[in-house]
C-alpha cells in the first residue's frame, strides 16, 4: 500500500530525512517512533503529497505521491499535529464541507457522517463551533475528517493528543477495529499505545530509519540472552551457587529487593531446571518472572549513540 525509495528532504541544509526505505502492506498497523525532529511528521507529510521530496519517491496504493497526486491523495485519510479546522463552522458543517469535497453525496454522505460521529463520539458537540470545543474534541473531529469516506490508508500525527485518558481507551479501540480494513501509519511518542495498536514499528532517528520490525522482534534482536528474575525463600549465596552451576545459565546479578536475576542464552529455556535444582537444594521458589526488553529499552537503545540494530523492511 506505501513503498518509500531512496526517500529524502532537505529544508536547504537541513536534514529532514534521507535515503528512507521501507513498505507498507495492506491491513498493518505500523507505528513512526523517534524522538523530536528524527524525521516522523516529514516523512508523513511526502507520504500525503503535502510537500514533495528533495529525492527519491513515494507511492500510495500504486500511485507516485507527486506525480499522480490526486489518485495518491484520494486513497488517504490524514490527521496532522494540529488538526485543520474552521474555528467559525460548527462541527456539523465542517465535517458536511469535508465530505463533499471527498465527493460524498446524498445518502452516502449522510450515512459517512453517521458512522464518524458515532465511532469517535461527537453528538455532543455537533452543532457547536470548532472554536468553542475542547482541545481533545478538536482532536476527535480532525480523525473524523480523516476517516470520511472510508479511505483504504491512514495517516495519523499524535492521534490521541489532548485527549483524556478515557477517550485515548476509546480511540486506540477504534484504531485496532481499523486493522486489516485499512491500512494504518500512526506517529506517536506514547510507547505503550504503539505497542498496544501497532503490528509492526519503525524506529526513526535523525532522518534515518534504524529499525523496523514487530516489537517483540526488536528486542529479540537487540539482546542474545534472556533475563529471569527470581525470589528464592533461603540461603542467598548458596541459591546463588545452585543457579550458577545450572547448564546454560551465564550469569546471576543481584536484582531489586533481594531478588536474583539470572541470564540465560535466548535459545536455553532454563526454568524447569531451576525449579527442579532449588527444590532439591531445599531453596523454596516464591516467584519466577521471564523480563524480554521492553518497546521503551528498544526505543532507548536505538535513539542513542549506543550501538543499534542494523534496520530492514
Amino acid at each position: 500500500m506505501i513503498v518509500a525509495v531512496d526517500l529524502t528532504k532537505y529544508y536547504g541544509r537541513t536534514r529532514g530525512v534521507e535515503g528512507l526505505n521501507f513498505r507498507v502492506e495492506a491491513g498493518e498497523v505500523v507505528g513512526f517512533l523517534g524522538p523530536n525532529a528524527a524525521g516522523k511528521t516529514t516523512t508523513m507529510r511526502l507520504i500525503t503529497g503535502y510537500m514533495p521530496p528533495t529525492r527519491g519517491s513515494v507511492r500510495v496504493c500504486g500511485y507516485d505521491a507527486l506525480e499522480e497526486d490526486l489518485e495518491a491523495k484520494g486513497c488517504l485519510g490524514y490527521l496532522p499535529e494540529h488538526p485543520p479546522l474552521y474555528p467559525d463552522m460548527t462541527v456539523k458543517a465542517y465535517l458536511e464541507f469535508v465530505a463533499e469535497i471527498k465527493g460524498l453525496r446524498g445518502s452516502a454522505r449522510r450515512s459517512a457522517l453517521e458512522k464518524v460521529v458515532e465511532s469517535v463520539g461527537l453528538a455532543p458537540v455537533w452543532g457547536r463551533l470548532c472554536a468553542n470545543i475542547s482541545r481533545g474534541f478538536r482532536q476527535r473531529v480532525g480523525l473524523a475528517q480523516a476517516l470520511l469516506g472510508d479511505p483504504p490508508v491512514l495517516i495519523l500525527d499524535e492521534p490521541t493528543s489532548g485527549l483524556d485518558p478515557r477517550q485515548i481507551i476509546e480511540v486506540r479501540r477504534l484504531i485496532k477495529s481499523l486493522a486489516g480494513k485499512h491500512t494504518v501509519i500512526i506517529s506517536s511518542h506514547i510507547l505503550p499505545e504503539v505497542s498496544m495498536v501497532c503490528t509492526r514499528v519503525m524506529i526513526m532517528d535523525r532522518g534515518h530509519v534504524v529499525a523496523v520490525d514487530k516489537p517483540e522482534e526488536l528486542a529479540r534482536r537487540l539482546t542474545g540472552s534472556r533475563d529471569i528474575t527470581l525470589k528464592v525463600k533461603g540461603d542467598r549465596s548458596v541459591a546463588r551457587r545452585v543457579l550458577e552451576s545450572i547448564p546454560g545459565v551465564s550469569e546471576v546479578l543481584d536484582g531489586p529487593e533481594g531478588r536474583l536475576v539470572v541470564r540465560s542464552q535466548r535459545e536455553v529455556d532454563v526454568r524447569e531446571e531451576i525449579f527442579r535444582s532449588l527444590a532439591r537444594a531445599d531453596l523454596p521458589l516464591l516467584e519466577m518472572v521471564p523480563r524480554d526488553l521492553t518497546l521503551e529499552d528498544v526505543f532507548l537503545r536505538l535513539t542513542t549513540d549506543e550501538e543499534g540494530v542494523e534496520a530492514h523492511a
